[in-house]
């Protein structure tokens, strides 16, 4: 019994300060850079900057990251991600669980509320995107990828969708998707919540409604 409980000891890795070190020292820099990012624009800001407000030196910017247009990727995937995991939108627990709710409606009003959640922390930087995709060829190529990875997300929720008892007999797979990709689209949720001034519960409650109208057979 005692050689187990030495077994087990053993088999116990001590925490890897070094990995928590440098996991902070990132999330740090992406932070400092998303913050001026947004107030000054991708191009205005210095990665001497960068690293003044994260308080690192400027070479540990360029380990991290090399270049300023991989950092500018990373500001971009944890603000969608919300975390700096890297785990695929169609891997997180909030995008498993809208599929397997057992109605479209019920899928519906999960998948809102995640987006949502994305749209919130994405919003605030898709002019930022806009303006680096204007002066960096290489961020519009990445951006303008085919297929269009908020579709192909979109898609997988609508296969999940199409199979479901309370989905419309006209819908298919392809409308769904298409459904999804333009009512969840970034661009109008900033119509709606940064030019009308409608609140995130408001537009939420809009597209939920929306979506369940156009897809489902009865009221979610």
């Amino acid at each position: 019994m005692d050689a187990v409980k030495g077994s087990d000891k053993r088999a116990v890795k001590p925490p890897d300060k070094r990995a928590e070190r440098s996991r902070r020292t990132r999330e740090k820099i992406v932070a400092a850079a998303r913050e001026l990012f947004v107030a000054q624009g991708y191009g205005a800001t210095s990665l001497q900057e960068v690293a003044d407000r994260a308080g690192v030196a400027v070479q540990t910017v360029y380990f991290v990251f090399r270049t300023k247009r991989a950092l500018f990727k990373d500001v971009v995937d944890t603000s969608i991600a919300g975390d700096a995991e890297p785990i695929a939108t169609m891997d997180r627990p909030w995008f498993r669980a809208a599929c397997a709710e057992p109605t479209a409606a019920g899928q519906l009003r999960a998948h809102v509320r995640g987006v949502r959640e994305i749209l919130g922390r994405v919003g605030p930087i898709m002019p930022l995107i806009a303006a680096a995709a204007a002066t960096d060829p290489q961020i519009a190529a990445e951006w303008a990828a085919d297929p269009d990875p908020r579709y192909t997300v979109q898609l997988a929720a609508a296969k999940a969708l199409i199979p479901k008892p309370d989905v419309r007999p006209d819908v298919d797979v392809v409308r769904a998707a298409d459904l999804l990709y333009g009512l969840l689209s970034p661009e109008l949720y900033l119509v709606f919540v940064r030019d009308r001034g409608w609140s995130p519960d408001t537009w939420e409650e809009w597209a939920r409604a929306a979506l369940t109208s156009g897809l489902c057979t009865g009221p979610g």
